[in-house]
């Protein structure tokens, strides 16, 4: 599943955003975790973000828990690779769909839904595949 708050943070200053990281953590602090649902990055989100929320869930849980998320920074545990992970994934799936059905890429047109971090690095790879 997916979460979100609907709001600008373009419009908002570096400690709102914090605040507002954290606040969203303690709210949704009783259903996710490491051995439930696991928060990934999306649209206007970034590794600072991803590190503010992984703090707030070890204050509440009184462990470090790592696990809690993805995207955050390389030096809290985050991967190489993972902003383009999704897409990668995505794109090797349509490529091996088409070379089983017979369908030439090259020239071809894709749909894609959403253009956030997933759907933006798709259209690029794709494009790039031809």
């Amino acid at each position: 599943g997916k979460g979100g708050i609907i709001c600008d943070p373009r419009d908002m200053s570096f400690r709102e955003l914090e605040r507002l990281s954290r606040g969203y953590v303690r709210a949704i602090s009783q259903i996710v975790g490491p051995t439930k649902d696991i928060p990934a990055p999306d649209v206007f989100t970034n590794s600072q973000i991803m590190a503010w929320m992984m703090d707030e869930y070890s204050r509440i849980d009184e462990f470090n828990s790592p696990g809690f998320i993805t995207g955050k920074p390389l030096v809290l545990g985050g991967s190489h690779g993972r902003e383009t992970a999704t897409a990668k994934g995505v794109t090797i799936v349509i490529r091996e769909a088409a070379k089983r059905r017979g369908i030439n890429l090259e020239g071809a047109r894709v749909v894609i839904q959403g253009f956030g971090n997933a759907g933006s690095f798709l259209a690029k790879f794709m494009h790039d595949a031809g």
